[in-house]
């Protein structure tokens, strides 16, 4: 019995491995916190982001930062994005495609041209890492999108401009890493640039020259 008391103590050490223990505390901060918040009349999404902050590593060290942590937060910021794409008129975004793209190229290529000097010259990273990391503060996301939707200025001209050139320059960011890893595995030939370039053609098709229905009607008929 006491070897069973001793095993239950040692799961609830800190910071928690047990990835049960971590699955039930993330689902009761997913559950819990926006309650809370929203009495306070302050936006879910902060309070997320706090919660976060408190239990990491750089807080009351609850978790660490591993695999499992990882992937909530990736599957988090994919479903972030997955509604925006889902409440995103591109009957709207193909009207503003050429200011989304203006505000996606100046987003994107700014903080990789001053990036990639300090990362190569100054800190010494060779030129996939320095590609890579510079690439990192070129990119976006659309963390605050459910503050915006929640007020209901999502179908605001700048909203539909900044969610256009988030996805231009997270697009640009996954072609930066895909050439990185093909250029470190050896494998950049013709036939990656070729795939890359028919997977970059068929993007463009769809984003700009598809004729799709109003995705906000979409969006309503799959909550039914």
């Amino acid at each position: 019995m006491s070897d069973f008391f001793k095993h239950f103590v040692s799961e609830f050490e800190l910071p928690l491995n047990n990835p049960v223990l971590i699955f039930s505390l993330i689902l009761m901060i997913i559950l819990f916190s926006p309650i809370i918040l929203r009495k306070l009349n302050i936006p879910s999404i902060i309070g997320l982001i706090i919660s976060g902050v408190v239990i990491g590593p750089h807080g009351f060290g609850i978790l660490e930062k591993n695999s499992a942590v990882d992937l909530f937060s990736t599957i988090g910021l994919l479903y972030i994005m997955f509604i925006a794409g889902l409440e995103l008129d591109l009957n709207d975004f193909k009207a503003h495609r050429n200011k989304s793209l203006l505000f996606g190229f100046f987003t994107f290529t700014l903080p990789l041209v001053l990036g990639y000097p300090v990362c190569h010259y100054l800190l010494g990273y060779d030129v996939n890492a320095s590609f890579l990391t510079a690439s990192m503060f070129a990119t976006h996301t659309l963390v605050a999108y459910p503050i915006v939707s929640k007020l209901g200025v999502s179908k605001n001209q700048a909203v539909a401009i900044t969610v256009g050139g988030t996805i231009l320059t997270d697009t640009a960011v996954l072609l930066i890493l895909a050439v990185v890893i093909g250029n470190s595995q050896g494998e950049l030939n013709n036939a990656f640039l070729l795939r890359l370039g028919v997977s970059l053609a068929m993007f463009s098709a769809i984003m700009f020259f598809t004729n799709t229905p109003h995705s906000k009607v979409v969006f309503q008929e799959t909550r039914k």
